[in-house]
């Protein structure tokens, strides 16, 4: 018995310091990055050890990492996810809660530097923040899709995939420029920004969430900080994507149903490889699918990361056990030919993902 109670205890102190060291892998670290372009906070989560590529997001407009992601990678079925890669959040220069505002004629951004500062962050995590990894998937949202895409284009042998909510691969033209000129003039530019990250509808219903981000943007310490990065994305260069000269790895392009930038999106789907792209476009999403829809969002997720060939035996949760789901897919090959089918998942376990070269409309 005593032996008994030995080996018990033994074992129990095994166990509390795997969990112990759990805890650890998986807690937020945040540290202040030293760059040419300015201090840049980044904050790691995930696993420190993985042999996967890094998990590497970056946020929009109006948002700053957390409020971008933190509903997304701290909702219960991503953490599956989480507890198998190493997770970088970068801020952009001055975005963070709390920062404080920059002095006039302060300017940092500039969407060449950014992938510039996007590059030092993950060597300084490499040599400085002792995160080991040689590759990363790149997660983007609005101005942070648009940084990530140039920096794929810039570094495609760094990155392994991509997933773009609400991207714009295009530069602004004459007409959305005088429209915006106007917008300035006649509205704050807290309104600016709630209309380019929410639908109409949104807006239009005062949702809680909208209500939220008006409140924390209007607010802000930072406000004039934001309004530089905001005239920087609308003085964004085309990309110049088109099938002949686009990325290399998978990609995964998601847009809510009426969400501001659902037409930039299709047409960013037309110019990508449709061997290599999925279109995820999101009913009841609006503008933040990663904020509306994570559940969604997090089963497509890991949908695109077992295409790359990770996470083979991750249990599909929601989807695979709905009988009602179902994936309307299509894809067109040089613009002429196309076909769809439905695939509907049921409760069964061991289902193939869907291959990357469809389009998929959730309507569940």
């Amino acid at each position: 018995f005593q032996t008994l109670g030995y080996n018990t205890i033994q074992q129990s102190g095994v166990f509390l310091h795997q969990v112990a060291q759990e805890s650890l892998c998986l807690s937020l670290q945040e540290h202040s990055v030293e760059t040419p372009y300015g201090v840049l906070h980044v904050t790691l989560h995930g696993s420190r050890t993985s042999r996967r590529p890094a998990i590497l997001t970056f946020h929009d407009v109006g948002l700053d990492s957390k409020s971008c992601f933190s509903p997304l990678f701290k909702f219960e079925e991503m953490q599956e996810i989480v507890k198998n890669f190493t997770l970088i959040h970068i801020d952009a220069p001055g975005q963070e809660e709390g920062t404080a505002a920059y002095p006039a004629g302060y300017d940092i951004y500039c969407m060449t530097s950014s992938v510039s500062f996007t590059i030092h962050v993950l060597y300084k995590c490499v040599s400085v923040l002792s995160v080991s990894f040689r590759t990363v998937i790149g997660v983007g949202v609005g101005a942070g899709a648009y940084i990530l895409s140039k920096f794929t284009l810039a570094n495609p042998d760094s990155v392994e995939g991509l997933v773009l909510i609400n991207i714009d691969i295009n530069a602004r033209g004459w007409i959305d420029w005088a429209a915006q000129k106007l917008s300035s003039v006649t509205s704050s530019l807290t309104d600016q920004i709630m209309t380019h990250l929410f639908s109409q509808e949104e807006l239009s219903a005062n949702t809680d969430l909208v209500q939220s981000h008006r409140e924390r943007i209007s607010k802000s310490s930072n406000l004039a900080n934001v309004e530089l990065f905001w005239k920087t994305y609308q003085g964004r260069r085309d990309l110049n994507i088109d099938r002949s000269s686009t990325f290399k790895c998978p990609v995964m392009l998601v847009v809510g149903d009426q969400a501001p930038y659902e037409d930039a999106a299709v047409e960013c789907n037309s110019k990508l490889d449709p061997t290599t792209t999925s279109f995820l476009k999101m009913a009841d999403a609006g503008g933040l699918p990663q904020l509306t829809q994570p559940a969604k969002l997090t089963e497509a997720f890991k949908y695109f990361i077992q295409g790359m060939g990770y996470m083979a035996s991750s249990c599909m949760t929601r989807l695979s056990r709905s009988r009602t789901t179902s994936l309307s897919s299509s894809y067109s090959m040089d613009g002429s030919r196309s076909r769809s089918r439905t695939l509907s998942q049921g409760s069964q376990g061991g289902q193939m993902p869907p291959s990357p070269s469809q389009t998929m409309e959730v309507s569940c």
